[in-house]
């Protein structure tokens, strides 16, 4: 489980495979909300996170210097003065393997945390795109879908899985690149697994 896909049209960027201690570092919903708001926005300061997310500054100063600490973030160094300093996510991708976890009794709490605040972070983008007022264009363009009618083994799975991904990093921009004009940020979110098969008995 990887928090962004890996791009074929250019050098991957560096992945680190969260551990134990990295997994307790981030799995807190304040600090997992911050390193959201840095990774989709970029750069800011305590007062702008702490105005976004209804927070008192010294708090969000605190989990600030926490993602830091486990390697999530950095300083912007050359930007903001002694009192206010810019954070930045670092520039790494975070790859989950909650197997690594499965027989660890003291990780389970921190993953169950992580994985519940991602999931409402997903839940969450897809429900303001809906509420917000978009051009008829936007409107159109974007989509909300699932299948569910697809029948796989383990290995087909994963191979589609692959693809999809490919398919992503094919559309994914040069980290130098200039924006077409009229571009956005867009999120894609893939959520691919088994169902338990349930009789109608």
């Amino acid at each position: 489980m990887s928090d962004e896909p890996e791009r074929t049209s250019q050098p991957a960027k560096p992945t680190r495979r969260l551990d134990a201690r990295s997994l307790r570092g981030l799995a807190h919903p304040l600090r997992m909300n911050i390193f959201e708001l840095l990774s989709l926005d970029g750069p800011a300061t305590a007062t702008r996170l702490a105005e976004r997310l209804g927070e008192n500054t010294g708090t969000i100063s605190w989990h600030l210097r926490h993602l830091a600490e486990h390697g999530f973030i950095e300083e912007e160094t050359g930007r903001g003065t002694k009192r206010e300093r810019w954070w930045r996510r670092v520039d790494v991708s975070n790859e989950l393997n909650t197997a690594d976890f499965r027989d660890d009794p003291d990780t389970r709490g921190a993953l169950s945390v992580y994985l519940h605040e991602l999931l409402q972070q997903h839940f969450s983008r897809v429900v303001n795109y809906l509420s917000e007022d978009w051009d008829e264009r936007w409107r159109s363009a974007g989509t909300v879908s699932d299948w569910s009618d697809l029948r796989m083994t383990p290995n087909q799975l994963e191979a589609l899985n692959a693809e999809l991904m490919a398919v992503i990093a094919r559309h994914t921009p040069a980290s130098d690149a200039v924006p077409a004009p009229g571009a956005l940020p867009v999120v894609v979110q893939l959520q691919s697994f088994p169902r338990k098969e349930r009789g109608t008995a």
